[in-house]
C-alpha cells in the first residue's frame, strides 16, 4: 500500500481529466470533480455495495443523454474519487496514477450514460489490448 498526500493525488486526478480525448472533454460541463478519504455509509448504501466491498468512485448527476433544454440553472454534477481505497489496492505511484486514471474514466463514462455493466465491458475489452506504459509528466 502507498500513501501519498492530498495534492499529489489530486495532481494525479487532474492529469486523468487532462489526458481525456478532447471530443469528450468539451461535452463535460457543470461537473464538479473532488477527492475524498472513503465514501461514507449513506453513499455506500445508495449505490447498493455491501460492507466488505471496495468503492473507488462514484457520480452522481443527471447524465448527458438526460439532459436536455429545461437543464440548467441547478447545482453541478459530482465525480467523487477516494484516494484511500485506490491507495489501498495499489504499491507503486504509478500504480496508484493508472487506478485513478481508470477511475476518472469510468466515473466519466457515467456522465455520459453508461451502465456499470456497459462500462465494465468496455473496460474489458481495454485490459485485452496491449497498452503503453503511463509515463509521469515533468512538473
Amino acid at each position: 500500500m502507498i500513501a501519498l498526500d492530498r495534492a499529489a493525488f489530486e495532481a494525479l486526478v487532474e492529469e486523468a481529466l487532462d489526458d481525456l480525448p478532447a471530443k469528450f472533454k468539451k461535452l463535460i460541463d457543470n461537473v464538479a470533480v473532488i477527492v475524498e478519504d472513503h465514501p461514507s455509509g449513506d453513499t455506500r448504501r445508495s449505490v447498493g455495495l455491501p460492507p466488505s466491498s471496495t468503492l473507488l468512485g462514484v457520480y452522481h448527476g443527471v447524465p448527458f443523454q438526460h439532459r436536455g433544454p429545461y437543464y440548467g440553472n441547478l447545482p453541478p454534477d459530482v465525480i467523487v474519487i477516494y484516494q484511500k481505497p485506490i491507495e489501498s489496492i495499489c504499491i507503486t505511484e504509478n500504480e496508484v496514477r493508472e487506478q485513478v486514471r481508470n477511475v476518472v474514466i469510468h466515473e466519466v463514462g457515467h456522465y455520459f450514460g453508461f451502465s456499470d455493466r456497459e462500462l465494465r465491458a468496455i473496460e474489458r475489452q481495454a485490459q485485452a489490448k496491449p497498452r503503453r506504459p503511463v509515463q509521469k509528466r515533468e512538473s
